[in-house]
């Protein structure tokens, strides 16, 4: 299935600051950067949950914030998409 993930960590500052790098590691590892605190990831239920689980574990649930949306269909179905394009669509291979 297909998820945009989004997060808002409230304090970017010390703690906030490193706070900020591992959710935005996390999500790299799920999920392709779409804006700054923004991914579109394609991954199993059960890699989702462990996705969520990770991020959970390092945010901080009183001040910072964290939104999936799952999408019935593919995620390239439901995009408008203005102004710069992605180099790839979700899902292709990473060439470096």
């Amino acid at each position: 299935m297909d998820y945009l993930v989004t997060y808002d960590i409230a304090d970017t500052q010390g703690e906030g600051a490193i706070r900020l790098r591992r959710v935005a590691q996390i999500c790299e590892r799920y999920g392709e950067r779409v804006q700054l605190s923004v991914f579109e990831c394609r991954q199993s239920p059960a890699r989702l949950a462990r996705m969520i689980g990770e991020l959970q574990d390092v945010m901080d649930r009183h001040e910072d914030s964290l939104i999936v949306y799952r999408f019935s269909g593919g995620i390239d179905d439901a995009r408008l998409r203005f102004g710069r394009r992605s180099p790839h669509k979700l899902g292709d291979p990473w060439i470096i």
